[in-house]
């Protein structure tokens, strides 16, 4: 690890500019927060910004985006020093000055570094703590996947910085990341932690920085730790500055703390803590560089900075554990309520004062022709970009001709399909990307794994090809398409994010399928959600699911995930009976990615087997088509009654076997029954909404109700699926029927799949009961 100052320093002109972009970046970044809260919500609402944790960052940006970054790199900027990045972005004028007093306004600046919605360049989306950290690992992975495909030289990919919140090292999606054998090889990845030792309430009593600077190497990273800066280390090769340095490095942080609160006179008095040397020294000091000696940590140094920054060896990831104050420059700097204070208009006048800015005109340029302008202007130049060209997807079919017979599962159906796909669209084939944590055999997809080959940076031999026991073959080349990740979900999706974000990226669209068991959809689902709001468009596909999973028992047996996948915005939730609707939903959901208008998906499959000839499949082409259109939009009648319907059962994945027995026992009693093959209740939820004029995904198509649910044929209503009762109560709305709802609403047990039916009332028998009470 590096503790020491630069051997070559910066020069003092460059360093003079640099300070004083330095100086007007945490202006702006504080002026952007006044503005937001002195403009206030209507409501009474605090409007809020991280003042002070945009301020512990201001040293770090100026010295990465002004001394040391390229054009071919990415960062990530921790989610409360977003006014830091909009300052920046401003000043190299990709941010317009009318945006400036528009933070957390409506249509202005988001809270938090956002690609999708903020009008500045962003390179990745921060938001929810922890993921932005991580983002930069599967975002170098995926650069890294796309050059092995289609093209671009080694070392050529840039680096992927992360600036990280040292309290965001609390999170284990940080750790389940570093921890991941794959991330080792990345030696593009830079994290820079922003080691100011507050959290939100408190000064944290202990950093434990050995600790973290040994889980970092423990992983194969190099570490480089900047403690102090220049003037500290003058100061320690003074006589008695090896006591400073022992007093300084001995100290709890919140005695640390508490010493940048108080004036010189104080500091003179606490500091030497009964040591001559030191009070020796403590008094050769006048008062101003006392105090600046005391903020002179390595993170707002640049010459400290810069030196860690030219040492990052890039054949592993790197850490750079900068120590900062909160608040650096403020008034509130080191105060353990700082994180959500504003200073007040005197405070706000004063830091103008300091840093050469005027509070009455806070946007005003600096002057033109200034060496500080010049090199904001040089720094534009060299970080241009040029606006990113999406090809487009390789066409692909939306209906591969199959007919299944037998008794298939959908998820096996999900293998069968991406095989055919190599067949039928090779061109949109070589374009799809499966990840796994550590369950492809599980989860049906060897035979894909075992045609493409596992992708790796560099080939590697199989040690078992050559036995004939062995049925999944782990073929690992840079041409692999499948990526197998540990078991860490959050790893997973991810990944996947970043995946379905190359198109934007780097101009290359990918269709990655991301396989997870069903029930660990909810483990995976912040991170998930959060990578579909950053404009990653990847289908996430769960199975096995459900209480048809009976002898795994409840620890594998999901029951909100049906509903989840139909509130998820930007994403269309499909749950297939049949391995037909997995074909065509499988195709329709990879036709809406890599596209600048495009959605996510979720599939929900099963390893129930069903029998196939009771999905009717049309022979004529025409009635064939129009099933496919149903299928794709959201449900499709399977069964008509000759006459006007006594009932409607409605039914979702593989329940829709017990829905068509209980209507055969219906009908031989003489009831006429429809039956109703749901695969989107999102979509149909949509379609409700749309159909009443209310916003809705453009998904959504209204004649999938008249189509499914016509008006007359409305009667009273069943619903039933392996999942939550609630997903498809909303039915009954479509044409104000009365109904019944069955599901799961109770924590799985083990059992044989007849027992475990009729335990959650969703046999055939309980099926029958239900509509003879509606009846």
């Amino acid at each position: 690890m590096s503790t020491a100052p630069a051997d070559t320093p910066i020069p003092a002109d460059d360093r003079e500019v640099l300070a004083e972009i330095e100086r007007r970046v945490l202006w702006l970044s504080t002026a952007i927060i006044d503005a937001a809260n002195r403009r206030g919500d209507p409501s009474g609402l605090k409007v809020g910004g991280h003042q002070a944790s945009s301020a512990s960052l201001v040293t770090i940006m100026t010295a990465l985006w002004f001394g040391h970054l390229r054009p071919e790199d990415r960062v990530s900027v921790k989610p409360h020093a977003s006014p830091v990045l909009h300052a920046i972005n401003h000043l190299l004028g990709e941010l317009d000055e009318s945006y400036l007093g528009t933070l957390r306004g409506f249509g202005g600046l988001q809270s938090y570094p956002s690609r999708s919605k903020d009008p500045d360049p962003v390179d990745y989306s921060t938001g929810s703590v922890g993921i932005g950290a991580t983002a930069p690992i599967w975002g170098a992975l995926a650069r890294r996947y796309v050059s092995a495909h289609f093209g671009g030289a080694d070392g050529a990919h840039g680096r992927q910085y992360s600036l990280v919140g040292d309290a965001e090292l609390d999170e284990g999606a940080v750790w389940e990341a570093i921890l991941d054998p794959m991330v080792a090889e990345l030696g593009e990845v830079v994290w820079v932690v922003d080691l100011n030792r507050q959290s939100l309430d408190r000064v944290v009593p202990t950093i434990g920085t050995p600790r973290i600077e040994g889980m970092f190497a423990a992983a194969g990273w190099q570490v480089l730790t900047v403690k102090y800066g220049r003037l500290l280390h003058e100061l320690f090769a003074r006589p008695g500055g090896e006591a400073l340095r022992t007093r300084i490095d001995t100290m709890g942080n919140p005695e640390y703390q508490r010493l940048l609160r108080c004036d010189a006179a104080e500091v003179r008095d606490r500091l030497p803590d009964g040591d001559a040397g030191l009070a020796e020294l403590v008094a050769t000091l006048d008062d101003a560089t006392l105090l600046a000696a005391l903020r002179n940590l390595g993170g707002h140094d640049i010459d400290a900075l810069s030196e860690a920054f030219g040492r990052i060896d890039d054949g592993r990831p790197t850490v750079v554990l900068a120590y900062t104050v909160k608040g650096h420059g403020l008034a509130s700097a080191g105060h353990p309520q700082n994180h959500g204070s504003i200073l007040d208009a005197a405070q706000l006048r004063e830091l103008a004062a300091a840093v050469g800015a005027d509070a009455e005109d806070p946007w005003r340029p600096l002057p033109e022709g200034s060496p500080a302008a010049r090199r904001c202007a040089e720094t534009a130049r060299l970080l241009h970009r040029d606006p990113v060209v999406t090809p487009q997807v390789p066409e692909l079919p939306t209906d591969i001709g199959r007919t299944p017979s037998g008794r298939a599962t959908t998820q096996a159906a999900l293998g069968r399909a991406l095989l055919d796909l190599t067949r039928e669209a090779p061109g949109a084939a070589g374009r799809v990307v499966t990840l796994c944590p550590d369950v492809s055999s599980s989860t049906n997809l060897g035979g894909w794994v075992n045609k493409v080959g596992v992708w790796s940076t560099a080939e590697r031999r199989d040690w078992f090809d050559d036995d004939p026991e062995t049925i999944l073959h782990w073929r690992e080349r840079p041409t692999g398409q499948h990526l197998e990740l540990g078991i860490a979900e959050g790893n997973l999706v991810g990944a996947l994010g970043e995946l379905g974000a190359t198109w934007s990226r780097w101009g290359e669209p990918l269709l990655p399928i991301g396989v997870l068991y069903d029930p660990f959809v909810e483990r995976a689902l912040e991170p998930w959600s959060f990578g579909i709001y950053a404009g990653g468009q990847s289908i996430l596909v769960g199975t096995p699911s459900g209480v048809s999973l009976a002898a795994e028992g409840g620890a594998h047996q999901s029951i909100t995930t049906p509903s989840v996948g139909l509130e998820q915005p930007g994403c269309v939730t499909y749950e297939p009976a049949f391995a037909i609707d997995v074909e065509w939903t499988l195709l329709a959901s990879l036709a809406r990615l890599g596209r600048p208008d495009g959605t996510s998906a979720y599939l929900r499959l099963s390893t129930r087997p069903v029998d196939q000839t009771l999905a009717a499949i049309p022979a004529d082409p025409a009635a064939r088509e129009r099933r496919r259109r149903q299928v794709v939009a959201g449900a499709y009648p399977l069964r008509r009654a000759a006459g006007a319907p006594d009932l409607t059962i409605a039914a979702m994945g593989p329940l829709l076997t017990e829905a068509l027995a209980a209507a055969d026992r219906l009908t031989a009693d003489g009831h006429a029954v429809d039956v109703v093959c749901v695969t989107a209740p999102g979509l149909l939820f949509d379609a409700v909404q749309a159909r009443a004029g209310r916003p809705a995904r453009p998904q959504a198509q209204p004649w999938v109700l008249e189509s499914a649910f016509p008006a007359r044929r409305a009667a009273p209503l069943l619903t039933l699926l392996d999942g939550h009762p609630h997903t498809l109560a909303f039915l009954a709305g479509i044409n104000r029927v009365p109904a019944a709802h069955l599901g799961v609403s109770r924590f799985g047990q083990s059992g044989d799949l007849a027992s475990v039916y009729a335990h959650h009332g969703l046999d055939a028998d309980a099926v029958v009961s239900a509509a003879l009470d509606l009846l």
